[in-house]
């Protein structure tokens, strides 16, 4: 027979659950975006046109004007690419924000996640870059692509671990899901 009094009881059920919930706390573990290195093929292709463009400007010298508009369309193309896309991963969320004008930020419960896969080409290997692809049972993305991620293989093994782990704490077998 216990001789605590309720109130002896009632803050160690306090304390215990305030441990509990220090162990459950959120913490930041990966943010990121679009890495330019996922362009260099791109700009390698550019740098080929440019070649082919300035050979034709011998015959027809207005061609050279498309030059500079190459390269422009590709730094906005970059542009665009850094600045309207970012990504967060927390030990319970995937968050994504996309959008330059209007931001659109949506949350993945990492628990909802039910697939990570990733994939490069050839030239992406060797930069070390990649598309992430996630599948989840979340509505508005059930299968979100993240394109030209920075340490591809580390991210998704990362986004993987935390999403066995949080399983795992909350008891859902993978293997059932």
């Amino acid at each position: 027979m216990s001789t605590d009094s309720p109130r002896d009881q009632f803050k160690e059920s306090a304390e215990a659950r305030q441990a509990d919930n220090a162990e459950d706390e959120e913490q930041d573990l990966w943010a990121g975006g679009y890495s330019a290195k996922a362009m260099y093929g791109t700009w390698i292709l550019g740098i080929a046109i440019t070649i082919g463009l300035v050979a034709g400007m011998f015959a027809f010298p207005p061609v050279g004007i498309a030059i500079p508009v190459l390269f422009l369309f590709l730094a906005g193309r970059l542009a665009y690419k850094k600045l309207s896309v970012h990504y967060e991963l927390t030990t319970q969320r995937f968050i994504h924000k996309t959008g330059i004008f209007k931001r659109v930020t949506d949350r993945i419960e990492v628990i909802d996640i039910d697939d990570v896969t990733f994939e490069q080409g050839i030239v992406q290997r060797m930069l070390g870059v990649g598309t992430i692809r996630l599948s989840s049972s979340d509505r508005t993305h059930p299968e979100l692509v993240l394109s030209g991620i920075d340490g591809v293989q580390n991210i998704a093994d990362t986004i993987d671990d935390v999403r066995r782990k949080e399983r795992r704490k909350r008891g859902l077998h993978i293997e059932s899901i």
